[in-house]
């Protein structure tokens, strides 16, 4: 394959990327009732004269992406230095501790059930398991920068002061999901040609990194999964109105802030509802966030050209991450089938124009 093709943000075929991916051996069961899953998987793929890609797959029992990112810039960090591990700081060392993280609502035991249940009918096998769903997409890069961030940040702070009670919290991150999640509705409807039931419910989905707002304060180092699932409604009129972007950034916005008075309020159903709301079609995922910083992982070569995540264009949601060059944007990564990435496209570029 061509490496400047590959890490181009133009449109590519998504399935071509699988080449990249290392495989693992399927989950199984023991005659104990054990569920056994690989954990971490590496593969570095070589384009002669050209560049490297790595290749990774982890299993979220081990890590989130706060923590998995801690471990790529480590790892890079210490080839960076040939193997000199002084250069990681005592500050910088994986935290293992887990002695301040309590179970007062025994989800322990919740969680362990659902995912059990739930597990038990998917398959771990990227490749195997969602090829029928890619087949027909086509993967594209976006980019807002830091102009239209700014802009859009005015914008929502300014119309909910307005016309809303109550604080919000706007940030890089939440402008950015609300402008992706509305302008991937209005792509959809177009291309489906649904003009019609507008109290039809749309989820947007995403995660929320719970290290520093447990009652006990985790370090940024702390090395395991310790996040919130979150999701917010809206009624499709709501979204495709006149401030379908102020509307989805608010209720986006306030969740986040919801999190500061108790991150785990109804934890206990997080898994069963997250459930019932992905068996609808009507949500939107977004993985990555732009604080996690990938194109800081440096092995001594400079960096990245391109950072992709993979599991998200099966599931129908999209990548966010800071762009690569450090202006203060964000990149996007989406996969849509090409009829509706078309129109889609159009209306990104549309809505960034007005946005001036």
């Amino acid at each position: 394959m061509d490496f400047d093709q590959i890490i181009g943000d133009q449109a590519g075929d998504v399935t071509e990327l699988h080449a990249f991916v290392p495989k693992w051996p399927p989950t199984r069961v023991t005659s104990d009732g054990k569920r056994v899953v690989p954990l971490l998987a590496l593969q570095v793929v070589v384009f002669p004269n050209s560049g490297i890609c790595i290749g990774t797959k982890f299993c979220h029992v081990v890590a989130d992406g706060m923590a998995f990112n801690h471990f790529m810039k480590s790892w890079a960090s210490i080839f960076r230095s040939r193997e000199n591990m002084a250069c990681l700081e005592k500050s910088m060392l994986p935290s293992h501790d887990r002695s301040g993280i309590k179970d007062p609502f025994e989800l322990d035991s919740i969680f362990s059930k659902e995912w059990w249940i739930w597990a038990s009918s998917r398959d771990y096998n990227l490749r195997s398991n969602h090829d029928d769903q890619l087949r027909d997409k086509v993967r594209v890069t976006f980019t807002i920068g830091q102009t239209h961030i700014e802009r859009l940040k005015d914008l929502v702070s300014i119309q909910c002061m307005k016309n809303y009670q109550g604080q919000v919290h706007v940030s890089a991150f939440v402008v950015a999901c609300a402008f992706i999640w509305v302008n991937m509705i209005k792509s959809q409807e177009k291309e489906a040609s649904d003009l019609f039931d507008n109290d039809k419910v749309y989820y947007f989905g995403f995660v929320a990194d719970c290290r520093h707002r447990l009652e006990v304060k985790l370090p940024a180092t702390y090395f395991g999964n310790c996040l919130a699932i979150c999701y917010v409604a809206a009624k499709k009129s709501e979204l495709l109105g006149e401030n379908g972007i102020i509307m989805a950034a608010r209720a986006i916005g306030k969740k986040v802030k919801e999190l500061e008075s108790g991150v785990l309020a109804g934890a206990e159903k997080w898994i069963s509802n997250w459930k019932e709301v992905s068996e609808q079609g009507r949500l939107v995922t977004v993985a990555g966030s732009p604080k996690l910083r990938a194109y800081e992982t440096d092995f001594g070569w400079g960096r990245p050209k391109k950072t992709e995540v993979l599991h998200v264009y099966a599931s129908g949601g999209f990548h966010l991450c800071e762009c690569r060059d450090g202006g203060g944007g964000v990149e996007i990564g989406l996969a849509l089938p090409q009829g509706q990435m078309d129109v889609f496209s159009g209306i990104f570029e549309q809505g960034k124009q007005n946005l001036i």
